[in-house]
């Protein structure tokens, strides 16, 4: 095995070690989510701050990792002895949840075909069982199916995981450390799974010469003989480990005072944030600030850290918003709380932080622990450790705020002003609610909330002989296939004689979320300001619709001489928004350009992705301009898009009295529907719907 990264060689990144220590001191803070570029050591350091977990003492054959003396009551392996004798120590498990596990890898499976056939509540544990008083660590959060990160975040905040099957239920306790990091440029977690989060880190690599320098030095020699690396960090090790395990003993004696719930209270309020949630989390993480600074009492100080940890994810409200804390309004709102509340008889007035190198656990080394700077070997300065495919490494550059343009896009132009031969940039309409556009058919694609796909989740239309391991049981199909052998098989009790062949499994219809193409016409026919902000008010809008249900979204341009894939598909909407934002119009109309490009990032995406079902929506007035015959190589463009099998909508820019109906001849093509501005407005549709109705 791997020897991991030692925590205290990690140099930089303070919040991040910061909050997965008092996630290692108080787990009931909540987890952490790490938010970052590729390369910043995300999933290094949850590695290395797993190795810090004390040794846990376990009843010897349990599968579920339960303490001798308290063992679960309900736990599936049990009763245990209750003197707890026969203990056996081991490590404080990493356990890592892959982005493609399915609903019984996470919480486990029950083996249906007994239950019904013997009455035996066969059970194999999943991995929230395994991770039971470990560390739980999903990377790549963002891309796990919705359904089973509200899984995952439901057994984090009960501390325990329930398996219902075709009404058999096991139950087992599933308390551990949950972090997830995540690239926010793939894509956005939803508001409501950001809350379920503790707290959250922004991650970026550094732009320090020597830090960076320092970072390849540490890897380059970890990579050469990790165990004599590790060997000479082990004194910080086990200081902080130490450490850890004399904060867990301290915090249950650690005192909040009415004056620091008033400040917590009154942050909160403040910041607008949403629920209750946010209070709990900052009054445990303060309560776990002090108890790793070696305190009873929580200072303002404790409090200011802690809603710097909790509160800047819980104030995005829709994928365009950037997460972030005015640490100003903090202050304020912090002083006028304290001002409010009076003196604390709980609380010890605050104290110069450089007095005490232990009053601040979130300033200088950032974990609060023994300084890693100085280096075993001599090696002056600090970094962070890049991940091992030798990405770039950590720093204290401000992350982009989500929603910006991803690094490599070049910046706008100062102050909006246009290129050579462009337009200025036209401001956004007001989004609005988009009515559903849908792929036709029925797809196997990503669960969703699109089109409507065969999925392991949804209405049941029908049942089927499994292939391979049973997954839903359709139960009436399964007795009604048993039942007619039951004398030839010798039934004489209650129970049903049940054969492997018997099983059939529900057939399910949901939704999918589809790759949705937006192919824009960014011509000078389009450049009206007035019509530029509404075309991007209408692909906002959508891009919105495509967020909530979960699809993945791409943008292609055309103008000028030819088209550009302004952003390759991707989760993140945001992205999309950024591009969209800066979009240069003027020049001619090459919609061949634009629907031969949009047909090469189909068939490539065909390849990656081939169970995501495309939509293509593409945004015109209809006009083709430049070259020979634009309008015919157009309408072949337009056909070879047809022939490929692809779903599209094209969006009517056309304004004025005269209308030349262009855009609905390109519909025609592409074998599609068309729809004005006005009518992709769901309320538009919907008073339609209603005047019709009326009507007859």
């Amino acid at each position: 095995m791997t020897m991991p990264y030692p925590f205290t060689a990690l140099v930089g990144q303070q919040d991040l070690r910061l909050a997965l220590v008092l996630n290692a001191v108080s787990p009931a803070v909540g987890g952490v989510l790490v938010r970052g570029e590729k390369g910043t050591a995300k999933s290094t350091a949850v590695r290395a701050v797993a190795a810090l977990l004390p040794g846990l003492r376990v009843v010897p054959g349990c599968r579920f990792s339960c303490e001798p003396g308290a063992a679960d009551p309900q736990c599936p392996d049990g009763p245990h002895p209750a003197d707890g004798g026969g203990a056996v120590e081991r490590p404080a498990r990493l356990v890592e949840l892959p982005v493609g596990a399915s609903e019984d890898r996470l919480v486990g499976a029950l083996d249906i075909e007994r239950a019904l056939a013997e009455g035996v509540k066969a059970f194999e544990p999943g991995l929230l069982a395994a991770a039971h008083r470990g560390v739980l660590y999903v990377d790549e959060v963002n891309l796990l199916h919705d359904h089973l990160v509200d899984l995952l975040l439901d057994a984090a905040a009960m501390g325990a995981s329930y398996v219902e099957r075709e009404g058999v239920s096991v139950r087992h306790a599933a308390r551990f450390l949950l972090v997830g990091t995540m690239n926010p440029e793939e894509g956005e977690l939803r508001p409501q799974l950001l809350d379920r989060f503790g707290l959250t880190v922004e991650v970026a690599a550094s732009r320090e010469t020597d830090e960076r320098v320092e970072v390849v030095r540490r890897r380059l020699a970890y990579d050469a003989d990790p165990g004599a690396f590790a060997a000479r960090w082990a004194p910080q090790e086990q200081e902080v480990r130490e450490r850890i395990v004399a904060a867990r003993a301290l915090l249950p004696d650690v005192r909040l005072g009415d004056a620091a719930l008033r400040q917590i209270a009154a942050t909160c309020a403040a910041f607008e944030v949403d629920g209750m949630r946010a209070d709990i989390v900052m009054a445990r993480t303060a309560s776990a600030l002090a108890a790793w600074a070696g305190r009873t009492v929580v200072l303002a100080e404790d409090i200011r850290q802690a809603a710097l940890l909790a509160l800047p994810h819980r104030r995005r409200r829709n994928p365009f918003d950037a997460p972030g804390l005015d640490e100003d309004k903090l202050d304020q709102t912090l002083e006028q709380a304290w001002a409010e509340a009076g003196p604390d008889p709980d609380s010890e007035p605050d104290h110069d932080p450089d007095s005490d190198p232990d009053s601040d656990p979130g300033k200088g080394d950032g974990d609060g622990g023994p300084d890693p700077d100085p280096d075993p070997d001599g090696g002056g300065g600090g970094g962070g450790q890049p991940e091992p495919d030798g990405g770039a490494p950590e720093g204290d550059r401000p992350h982009p705020a989500a929603g910006d343009a991803p690094s490599d896009s070049p910046p706008p132009a100062p102050g909006g002003e246009a290129g050579p031969g462009e337009q200025p940039a036209a401001p956004a309409a007001e989004p609005f609610k988009a009515r559903t556009l849908t792929v036709p058919g029925l797809g196997e694609g990503a669960a969703g909330r699109r089109s409507r796909a065969r999925t392991a989740q949804g209405r049941t239309t029908g049942a089927r002989r499994p292939d391979g391991a049973l997954g839903k049981l359709h139960l009436a199909a399964t007795v009604q296939a048993a039942a007619p052998h039951q004398r030839a098989r010798g039934r004489s009790g209650p129970g049903l004689v049940l054969r492997r062949d018997d099983l059939r499994q529900a057939v399910r219809e949901g939704r999918e979320g589809n790759l949705v193409l937006f192919v824009v016409d960014a011509s000078g026919s389009m450049a009206a300001r007035q019509r530029m902000s509404a075309v991007k008010g209408a692909v906002l809008s959508l891009l919105l619709d495509a967020y909530q249900r979960r699809d993945k979204v791409g943008l292609v341009t055309f103008r000028g001489t030819g088209a550009e894939l302004a952003l390759p598909p991707t989760s993140s909407v945001d992205a999309g928004a950024a591009r969209l934002e800066t979009l240069p119009t003027g020049g001619r109309t090459p919609l061949a350009a634009g629907l031969l490009k949009a047909h090469e990032v189909l068939r490539i995406e065909r390849l990656r992705d081939p169970s995501r079902r495309p939509l293509l929506v593409v945004v015109t007035d209809g006009r083709a301009t430049g070259g020979p015959d634009p309008v015919a190589l157009g309408a072949r463009a337009a056909r070879l898009l047809a022939a490929a099998g692809t779903a599209a909508v094209v969006v009517d820019c056309e304004s004025g009295p005269v209308r030349l109906g262009l855009a609905g001849a390109l519909a025609a093509d592409l074998a599609g529907v068309a729809v004005t501005l006005g009518e992709l407005r769901a309320d538009t549709v919907s008073a339609l719907v209603k005047d019709i109705r009326r009507a007859a």
